[in-house]
């Protein structure tokens, strides 16, 4: 308080407080905040409080405090007070003084009234007339609560003449410091290459030419494409859900838990956020697995293996995982750079893919089960051939894991230079090509490979390589998962690609993991873990939270049986994008003054149909792991519930506690009064309640707490006109 020469008067004159000078204003702060801050503890939490932060100092800090010891002081008083700020020195620097001296009215009330919404500030609005100026963009309620720094700098005024009201003026002399301020921040990613390439490549992935060819020889070109545009349909409902909440207020760090904890409050934010880092690091050992598995397979058909077959998998795995730790460490920028690199190598791959399906095949491609674009190929493929007890919601639960990577982008919008512009804009182009991808290639290997071949050479050159049936059979479709890179023109690009789509998806899961584990700890909803919501850099890189994640995907490296915890990573994605609709549903459902998002391409209840849809494919893909999900969240939430962290969020769950307790208090205008539901209401003109204790008490003993006390106090104000 001393430091900062800061002060909150409460003047019974405005023209005698106006014209005091900020010295004596500080002057008369010092000498008074013995007094106050000792009647502070004998008192409640205040409706309101003013926090001033030093934002410089507040982001060199290395720590969260999340044990309240760092906590501001709280004003509390009779009754709401009027903030008046005064600069620290007058030799200091009026853009300084900004950033030393600004609102953190971050969970707390306005000073007027008793909501969570600041004061309009003028300077969001112009003359919609005014010809001169360019229109500014409606404010968020961030904005409002908070000025953001760089786009609404004010500054202030040391002049002793001048009121307060006429302080804070724009800075618009200040735009070289501003300049050089933002050329010392860190990189931020554009919508292409924060968004569309990283969802890209997750959504690509393995199944593009490992799966791909399996799902079309089990359900056909028909339902093939039926179960690709169906993954697209939850993933383009999800992302336009997403793209609701996105836009109605500034995103920070954190990308679905941030979404979803401001929106449906701590308990379902938390819970998500937790399970959510958890998926994403054991997704990392999932793809380095299938990376190593790859390398282990081309040591064996070579007589080359180090080991054995498992160690051999859990030593590549861990060199591995070493490498992308260290381009994760480097900086987000070098790893947006190896993101580019193995997008380039995976275009590559599929360029490969569509080339070779136009070359002739030959004998060996034949006996192998590629014949070639054939009509009477691509009507036998055309309708299903379900083997081996499958059906087409078993082909649904292999193949809808590809679409689970729309979050690649919203995971790091901490790093995005406008997330709201770039999240729906990058997400829905990222699902448009990936589904034009998968339909077209599913397509071209149906038209141009048999489902059942002999694998024999001599049958391709005699044209008998369908004369095998059952366990005969060593090539086709259904008998073998290499089949891209049959009608590939280079096998060994395939193979590349395989690579490159494995190396992307687990750099982007080993980045997404710390990024919103980072932002759970910051917000200290969980105790013992804000040591990892530290961050290095000017981006904040959460350097420990990426060890964390390396020892846990290292740890189920070893340990294996990754096929047997799929499913539960399945679920855990889809629980979020279960969420993410419901939020978005939750929020429309109040209908609160603050949910109005600038993405308008969305409706309430096509987001509840997108959160049933989601919940009916957790059973789907595996109905025990969709029933462990919701132990875990259910688990987390109570949790959360009963400790009740210190957070104000303004969530849909608060709306609808007003909204129900206001329609239940003017359904009682209608309900008529009977002696049997009679209860006591009664005015207690007790004045201040701590001065007649013994009336409150009195009183109390009759009203049971199931009834209404009201306690009044008269104030007596005069007013001077």
């Amino acid at each position: 308080m001393a430091d900062e020469s800061q002060t909150i008067s409460h003047t019974k004159d405005k023209h005698d407080g106006m014209t005091s000078s900020n010295e004596d204003i500080a002057e008369k702060s010092n000498d008074t905040d013995g007094e106050l801050f000792d009647d502070l503890s004998k008192r409640q939490k205040s409706r309101f409080k003013v926090e001033f932060i030093d934002e410089q100092r507040k982001s060199r800090e290395a720590e969260v405090d999340c044990t309240g010891e760092g906590e501001s002081h709280v004003l509390a008083g009779p009754g709401p007070l009027s903030p008046t700020v005064t600069p620290s020195s007058p030799t200091k620097s009026t853009a300084d003084t900004h950033n030393s001296l600004s609102y953190d009215t971050h969970n707390l009330k306005t000073f007027g009234n008793y909501t969570t919404e600041a004061l309009p500030h003028d300077d969001h609005y112009r003359n919609l007339l005014s010809a001169e100026v360019a229109l500014k963009s409606r404010p968020t309620l961030e904005e409002l609560h908070e000025e953001k720094d760089g786009d609404a700098r004010m500054m202030m005024t040391t002049s002793e003449d001048v009121e307060m009201s006429d302080v804070v003026q724009p800075l618009d002399q200040h735009k070289d410091s501003q300049e050089s301020h933002s050329q010392q921040t860190a990189v931020k990613f554009g919508w292409i290459q924060g968004v569309l390439v990283r969802c890209l490549l997750n959504i690509w992935g393995v199944m593009l030419f490992l799966r791909l060819s399996w799902v079309v020889g089990q359900a056909g070109i028909g339902f093939a494409t039926v179960i690709v545009l169906l993954s697209g349909v939850v993933t383009t409902i999800t992302t336009l859900s997403m793209s609701a909440i996105c836009t109605n207020g500034q995103v920070k760090g954190g990308g679905a838990y941030y979404m979803i904890s401001r929106s449906l409050g701590p308990e379902f934010g938390g819970a998500i956020g937790l399970v959510f880092s958890v998926a994403n690091a054991v997704a990392v050992a999932m793809y380095v697995v299938g990376f190593a598995e790859t390398v282990r397979d081309l040591l064996q058909d070579n007589d080359a293996l180090m080991i054995d077959q498992d160690n051999d998998v859990r030593l590549i795995g861990l060199i591995i995982v070493i490498f992308i730790l260290g381009i994760a460490l480097i900086g987000m920028e070098w790893e947006a750079r190896a993101q580019l690199i193995l997008l380039v190598v995976l275009l590559i791959a599929i360029v490969n893919f569509i080339v070779g399906s136009v070359i002739p095949a030959t004998d060996d491609k034949r006996g192998r089960g590629f014949v070639g674009y054939s009509g009477d190929v691509f009507v036998n493929n055309f309708g299903p051939s379900y083997r081996h007890g499958e059906d087409f919601f078993s082909v649904f639960a292999v193949f809808f894991p590809a679409a689970t990577g729309i979050l690649a982008g919203a995971n790091i919008s901490g790093d995005l230079a406008d997330a709201q512009k770039a999240i729906p804009k990058g997400t829905l182009l990222a699902i448009l090509i990936s589904s034009i991808t998968y339909i077209g290639m599913a397509w071209i290997v149906g038209s141009c490979v048999i489902r059942d071949a002999t694998g024999s050479q001599v049958d391709g050159f005699y044209g008998n390589m369908t004369n095998c049936t059952g366990a005969d059979c060593k090539a086709g479709l259904l008998n073998t998962f290499q089949n891209m890179g049959l009608v590939s023109g280079w096998w060994p690009l395939i193979t590349t690609g395989i690579f490159a789509a494995t190396l992307s998806s687990a750099l982007a899961s080993l980045v997404s993991a710390p990024k919103v584990f980072q932002a759970v700890c910051k917000d200290c909803i969980f105790p013992k873990i804000h040591v990892f919501a530290k961050g290095y850099g000017k981006a904040q890189e959460p350097r420990r939270a990426y060890v964390l994640t390396f020892v846990i995907a290292v740890g189920f490296i070893a340990i294996g049986e990754l096929n047997a915890i799929a499913p539960i990573i399945s679920n855990f994605f889809l629980m979020s994008y279960t969420l993410i609709n419901y939020a978005c549903f939750d929020a429309s459902l109040a209908k609160s003054p603050g949910f109005r998002p600038a993405f308008k391409f969305y409706n309430q209840w096509v987001s509840l149909f997108g959160s049933l849809l989601c919940l009916s494919i957790m059973f789907i893909i595996q109905w025990w792991a969709a029933l462990l999900t919701f132990v875990c969240i259910a688990a987390l939430y109570a949790y959360i519930h009963y400790v009740k962290p210190d957070v104000n969020w303004g969530s849909s769950t608060q709306a609808h506690s007003y909204k129900n307790a206001l329609m239940s208090a003017l359904k009682l205008v209608n309900v008529q009064e009977h002696v049997k539901n009679f209860r006591p209401q009664v005015l207690v003109l007790t004045g201040e309640p701590s001065d007649r204790p013994a009336l409150v008490d009195f009183v109390s003993d009759i009203t049971k707490d199931i009834s209404l006390m009201i306690c009044g106090h008269v104030i007596v104000v005069s007013i001077q006109l």
